[in-house]
């Protein structure tokens, strides 16, 4: 079950396969599980729970083509590391992770304009942007067909799409810190980070043969 997938549990399975993980994924893994970690220790702030959590997120996708200076696009790594996650047998994990939350959180973010760009983009009076509603419903059924068709990498792109864009409100400073105001976004954001990036980190473990990438900031002595 993914609800036991703590950071206890992540770290004890690092600490007893890690020998034999090659020293980029090693450090990745290493990474991600600490942020998992932190972010387990903010209890009810939402807000610092879903940053920590995307910090563990970057740790395990972000390669150094995001930091050339003409990079291909942040949301093109994203897509990579899916399509490397989810190609192995186990990929069925996260798509049932997913299906036993659908209900909660995953189907409420999906439902939330104001975590869709189109949305904010017509707010601020951006030409092209005024069908947003209509953008709007096509993503939610586009979203709903590929998750009746299992395929999971579009699934989880739909969903990281919304995440972006909360993970810009946050870290931008377009939001207040335990705010009053679209409290749903964040509380539901945080809670899909906190039982997907342990499916991943783990699904890293049991392949650690796959070329996972190379940190763009290794350890230097």
């Amino acid at each position: 079950m993914t609800d036991s997938l703590t950071f206890s549990a992540l770290k004890e399975k690092q600490r007893a396969i890690r020998a034999g993980f090659p020293e980029t994924m090693g450090l990745r893994v290493h990474r991600s599980i600490s942020w998992i970690g932190r972010a387990e220790a903010c209890g009810d702030d939402h807000d610092a729970r879903f940053i920590f959590l995307w910090i563990a997120f970057n740790a395990v996708y972000a390669d150094e083509r995001e930091f050339q200076w003409v990079a291909p696009g942040e949301r093109a790594a994203i897509v990579d590391y899916f399509g490397k996650l989810l190609a192995r047998a186990e990929e069925r994990r996260v798509y049932k992770a997913l299906w036993q939350r659908f209900s909660g959180p995953v189907r409420m973010l999906m439902e939330n304009r104001f975590v869709f760009n189109p949305f904010w983009q017509h707010q601020n009076g951006i030409d092209g942007f005024e069908d947003w509603e209509e953008r709007f419903r096509t993503s939610s059924r586009s979203f709903a067909q590929a998750f009746q068709a299992g395929d999971s990498v579009r699934v989880l792109s739909f969903v990281f799409d919304r995440l972006y864009v909360l993970r810009n409100q946050l870290v931008h400073g377009g939001s207040t810190w335990n705010s009053g105001v679209n409290r749903a976004q964040v509380r539901d954001g945080a809670a899909i980070l906190g039982f997907l990036l342990p499916v991943f980190v783990d699904l890293m473990m049991d392949n650690p043969k796959e070329d996972w990438g190379r940190p763009f900031y290794p350890v230097v002595e």
